[in-house]
């Protein structure tokens, strides 16, 4: 797969402004020509291979800062934010966006974080910007959901523990024992009636619940092992996010135990090689790799390796009821993913009827970009509470034009008739939608006492 283009032009003047340095001193440095350098800053041209390994030489500096550290979130965040109805009249697009971020990239940063603090007028604002849960998004997104050291140091772990046995979690279970003085022990639910694990410290057990499946006990002793083994880099993951929220600190941690434990189960160049060779089948790569469906969807959200990147998957997790309460852009720049809603013409929501297995479907945008979907019903390890078997949909979403490399998408013309949805009906303009809920934020509703159309919400506006 061809790799995407990296346009860092505000994190290079940053670098060349830090140094005090000009464009043609900095150019001469660097071997280039000064019109080429002022191109890459004004994100005209990408950054090379070559240009990022003498940038890293010159200045001493961490490669990836210049792609997680883009003003805004990029062009794609900001455009997601100028979408608000309060910005319907100015009509700005793509390239003017382009611009705004290579000329002013502080500036364009200053917006996305007051726009965030004190909430649009739209339907993408219905969380509040200081809730934990969108900070921690907000993080996650920063870093495109890639923690390389993290990933670095679990494929050093994983390959210590497949030299010790051949069963994951038995040498899991071992090294805890050995290094970290701790015992599993696997207990009845009436013992464990409220909590899936516990970590006793007096009695140093490591408390399992007997309703955990062993993809998910495995993933539990992985996270267990994190916490000890992974600490230093995600504690510094920690404290650069700055987080104010203890709340927001600690789910954040969370995260990063969890994506240590991925990556120790499903380590990345051997996960990535699993997925070129089997078309990214979700259901095979769980069953090889010993995990849930859930699970190898969160990993697939992960593959932004530098040199070494998988598709860029979108994940969504849903209810019956449509609330998300899991979203993962990683590296797609998917517009679903920070949707305040969901439209009623995408499949996902047919997974829960159809428990067996995943449904698809390819669906165009309202800005024209088309995407291939696959969801999948899947039931968390608790049991019934009050009677009731929680039931959620993992939905993966991949643009039309990288899905050819996809299993789920095999003998679909992916160039051909695509499903017109939104991003919920307050975020959406469509007029032949007889599905409509309610018309776009900012439209007027308009009411005919003398005709009627294939919606009863006609809107004012284009």
């Amino acid at each position: 797969m061809a790799e995407r283009k990296l346009l860092a032009g505000h994190a290079v003047r940053r670098l060349r402004r830090q140094g005090g340095l000009t464009q043609a001193a900095m150019a001469e440095l660097l071997g280039i020509s000064a019109s080429y350098l002022n191109l890459v800053e004004r994100n005209q041209r990408p950054v090379s291979a070559a240009l990022l390994v003498r940038l890293a030489e010159r200045f001493d500096f961490d490669p990836r800062s210049l792609a997680t550290g883009e003003p805004a979130g990029g062009i794609d965040a900001l455009r997601r934010r100028l979408a608000d109805p309060m910005f319907a009249d100015l009509e700005i697009d793509r390239h003017e966006v382009a611009e705004w971020l290579a000329s002013a990239p502080g500036g364009a940063e200053a917006f996305a974080r007051a726009f965030d603090r004190l909430g649009g007028a739209g339907a993408a604002q219905a969380v509040a910007a200081d809730d934990p849960q969108t900070l921690v998004r907000r993080e996650v997104e920063r870093w495109r959901n890639h923690f390389a050291d993290l990933d670095a140091l679990a494929e050093g772990v994983a390959d210590e523990l497949r030299l010790s046995a051949s069963d994951l979690t038995a040498a899991l279970g071992e090294r805890l024992r050995v290094r970290h003085h701790l015992s599993v022990r696997v207990l009845p639910v009436e013992v464990l009636p409220d909590r899936l694990h516990r970590l006793d410290l007096h009695a140093r057990q490591l408390q399992l619940s007997e309703l955990l499946s062993p993809a998910q006990r495995l993933h539990v002793l992985a996270r267990q092992m994190g916490q000890s083994e992974a600490r230093v880099p995600i504690e510094a993951l920690v404290r650069g996010a700055g987080f104010t929220d203890r709340v927001a600190e600690r789910l954040y941690r969370r995260h990063l135990l969890g994506y240590f434990a991925a990556a120790v189960t499903m380590p990345y160049a051997r996960f990535l090689r699993a997925c070129e060779a089997t078309g990214y089948d979700v259901s095979l790569l769980a069953r090889r790799f010993g995990t849930s469906l859930e699970q190898v969807a969160h990993r697939l959200t992960t593959l932004g390796r530098v040199g070494a990147r998988g598709l860029a998957f979108c994940l969504l997790r849903i209810d019956r009821a449509g609330q998300v309460s899991k979203r993962f852009a990683g590296m797609s720049g998917a517009p679903m993913a920070d949707a305040a809603g969901l439209c009623p013409l995408w499949a996902g929501f047919e997974a829960f009827a159809r428990t067996d297995a995943g449904v698809t479907q390819l669906v165009e945008l309202e800005d024209g970009s088309r995407w291939f979907g696959w969801a999948h019903v899947v039931h968390p390890a608790v049991g019934e509470v009050a009677g009731v078997r929680a039931r959620y949909a993992v939905a993966l979403l991949l643009s039309a034009e990288q899905a050819r490399g996809w299993a789920a998408a095999r003998g679909v013309d992916l160039g051909g008739e695509a499903v017109g949805i939104g991003l919920g009906c307050r975020a959406c303009t469509r007029r032949d939608c007889g599905q409509r809920s309610a018309p776009p934020a900012g439209h007027a509703l308009l009411v005919h006492e003398r005709e009627g159309g294939v919606t009863p919400f006609a809107f004012a506006g284009d």
